[in-house]
């Protein structure tokens, strides 16, 4: 005969492991939004698959649209990105590495402990703290946008530049050109014309921010 308080430790062992197995699935990183096709994601070890609203994202997953496609991921601990424009992006442990396209990450207000998030390039590397960043990534050039908050961009040759909400940098003709600050009109014409801001079910968290921001740009 099994005595009660056996039969509920081996219940309670039986239970453990599938309850760390739940909460390590939670904090993977999963799609919330498709709103445009075509996107797909890779797992590792796995075929391509459509991107489809729920799907968890495990480490070292491989994403990727093409034009018109688009798709926004929450990452853990309050950090999302939206991502577009022929991208390709790899979901590491410690960073996202964006090999091209475009993608705008932020950190959702209020959030906590959520650490810094680092997007690497095959030039540089862009690290937001409770921030809205924008990075265009093509054969040609490496554009890095702050919408809002400061962005430290760190070359591989080690120089760094911080930019503040309107400020941007450029990596052209294999070098990098002077950090500049958009107009309140050039941001203007940015935001309204962004497929990545704007044409996604619902608003980015950190939009009044952005729009704060705009209108502080001087004329």
């Amino acid at each position: 005969m099994v005595r009660p308080w056996r039969r509920c430790l081996v219940v309670a062992l039986a239970l453990l492991p599938l309850g760390l197995i739940a909460r390590a699935a939670s904090r993977d990183p999963r799609v919330v939004a498709v709103p445009s096709r075509p996107a797909f994601v890779r797992p590792p070890g796995s075929g391509e698959q459509r991107a489809v609203s729920g799907l968890r994202l495990p480490p070292e997953t491989l994403l990727r649209t093409q034009r018109p496609g688009r798709m926004q991921v929450e990452l853990a601990d309050g950090r999302s990105l939206r991502l577009g424009g022929d991208a390709l992006l790899r979901l590491d442990r410690e960073a996202l590495t964006l090999q091209r396209g475009q993608i705008i990450a932020w950190v959702n207000p209020g959030s906590k402990g959520q650490g810094t998030l680092r997007i690497r390039t095959r030039v540089a590397t862009a690290s937001i703290e409770g921030t809205t960043v924008f990075l265009d990534v093509s054969d040609s050039e490496v554009k890095v946008f702050s919408w809002e908050g400061r962005v430290s961009v760190t070359t591989n040759a080690g120089t760094r530049v911080e930019l503040n909400g309107g400020e941007e940098i450029l990596y052209r003709n294999d070098r990098w050109q002077p950090s500049r600050r958009l107009s309140r009109e050039e941001a203007g014409s940015r935001l309204a014309k962004s497929l990545l801001l704007n044409d996604f079910p619902a608003p980015m968290e950190t939009m009044p921010l952005i729009r704060r921001t705009l209108e502080a740009a001087p004329r």
